[in-house]
This record gives structure tokens, sequence and C-alpha cells, in this order.
């Protein structure tokens, strides 16, 4: 083979092996985090701070099912499923 062919040859497998994983990859979901940010809630918020503590993940869920964006108080990260 050329070797022009066999360079051809190798670019293609090294694309496929590079996007292979992120195409079975399933979008994060604004659902997931929510479950995450429920559950911290339950282990840190005591009292009467666990219900506004939840009460803030809801309105971050909700904000997040209306950008694709995950504002959890520190970070912003778009790109989420609004599932």
């Amino acid at each position: 083979m050329p070797h022009k062919a066999i360079s051809a040859i190798a670019v293609i497998i090294g694309f496929f092996l590079l996007t292979a994983e992120t195409m079975l990859a399933a979008p994060m979901a604004c659902n997931g985090e929510q479950k995450v940010c429920i559950a911290n809630c339950t282990k840190t918020a005591v009292g009467s701070a666990t219900g506004t503590c939840i009460a803030n993940c809801n309105a971050r869920q909700s904000m997040c099912k209306q950008t694709g964006c995950w504002d959890n108080g520190v970070n912003r990260y778009c790109g989420l499923s609004r599932q």
C-alpha cells in the first residue's frame, strides 16, 4: 500500500477511537444534578435549613430545564440534557 493510503486509514481509525466513547456516553441530565443537590442537602443541612436547601435545588432544576445550564452556587456548567 502506498504511504498516503496507510496514513489515511490510520487517521480514520484514530478519529473513530477518539469519538467512540463520546458517542456512546449519555449526556448529563438536569434531573441527575437535582438528585445530587438534594442528597447533599440531606447530608449537610440541619433542621429547617434542609427545606430551604431543597427549595434551592428545585429552583436550580427549573432554571436548568430552561437553559440547559446548572449553577451550583460555585460553578456554572452548560450542555446538560433538559430532561
